[in-house]
């Protein structure tokens, strides 16, 4: 298997009524924008809960707007917490543009800021932000038409952050687990620098099948020093209410964000003002670190 399938990592079975409410909901997309690329069946559809970059047939990045919630797809707001661990941050690579609004936002909350490059295989994805989400290149930004992992392979550079975003149609590409891929993104880091990564996996974190943490978190403690864990509890709160109306997670499946460094990973509550500025409440974020996790 090549692919780490979410759906394969659930431990527990969902509520069958609750499960009917999800599978029956019917949105009113209007497809604002639709290519065949060499990569991706790309759509940007436009329904009653917002706007969003569709691969094939799902979310890959986009706006809700709703009475409950506005902003960027919830689960991506925890990448913000790279600011209250390093504001002095100069030089990110983020992998993955999808609408482009972490990389405007990561502009606005880092002062030092120097550089921001952007790894991307879709070569229309530059485009497809800036005229359909708002996305805004600055003088900063530097868009790579490349592979992720053969960027690091061949990367001279040395980031302080270092932002990975890669599940596909079908799930996470293992190579983004793999040996390779982890002394790839370590060599391109400073020697402090901070790695983040997007997984998934069942809550359920104690549980001997939880495959995730079972086969491959210990790759991450293995690599670096220091890691902190956030399961996706709000999240995950703000996506079912806002699509579906649902006050609990229905399947056993949760974003994991995965903040990993050779260096130090202290929180500085006192910064988060500034991310309240980007109508982000971070803290209700910040609730989802899991203790005595990540340290070797």
């Amino acid at each position: 298997m090549n692919t780490l399938i979410p759906e394969e990592l659930a431990i527990k079975k969902p509520d069958s009524e609750l499960l009917k409410i999800i599978n029956s909901k019917k949105f009113n997309d209007r497809v604002l924008f639709q290519l065949n690329s060499d990569f991706h069946n790309i759509k940007v559809i436009e329904n009653e809960i917002g706007r969003f970059l569709h691969y094939k047939d799902t979310y890959q990045a986009g706006f809700i707007n709703t009475d409950f919630y506005k902003g960027n797809l919830p689960y991506i707001n925890y990448f913000l917490i790279s600011y209250l661990l390093n504001p002095k941050i100069e030089n990110i690579l983020v992998i993955g543009l999808g609408s482009g609004k972490l990389v405007n936002d990561l502009e606005f909350l880092f002062n030092n800021l120097k550089n921001i490059d952007v790894i991307d295989l879709e070569e229309n994805i530059v485009n497809i932000a800036q005229n359909y989400f708002k996305f805004k290149p600055s003088e900063k930004f530097n868009f790579i038409l490349q592979d992720g992992i053969t960027y690091l392979r061949n990367c001279h550079k040395k980031y302080d952050l270092i932002i990975t975003d890669v599940a596909d149609n079908d799930g996470i590409d293992l190579r983004f687990l793999s040996k390779e891929y982890f002394s790839a993104v370590k060599k391109c880091l400073k020697k402090s620098g901070i790695f983040v990564s997007n997984m998934c996996a069942s809550p359920d974190f104690e549980n001997s099948e939880n495959i995730f943490f079972k086969e491959y978190f210990s790759i991450y403690k293995k690599y670096f020093n220091n890691n902190l864990v956030f399961k996706g509890n709000y999240s995950d709160e703000v996506y079912y209410k806002a699509f579906f109306n649902i006050n609990k997670r229905v399947i056993d499946i949760t974003n994991i964000i995965i903040f990993s460094s050779c260096g130090d990973l202290k929180i500085n509550y006192d910064l988060s003002e500034k991310i309240s500025c980007l109508n982000v409440d971070i803290n209700n974020y910040l609730k989802d670190l899991v203790p005595n996790i990540g340290s070797r």
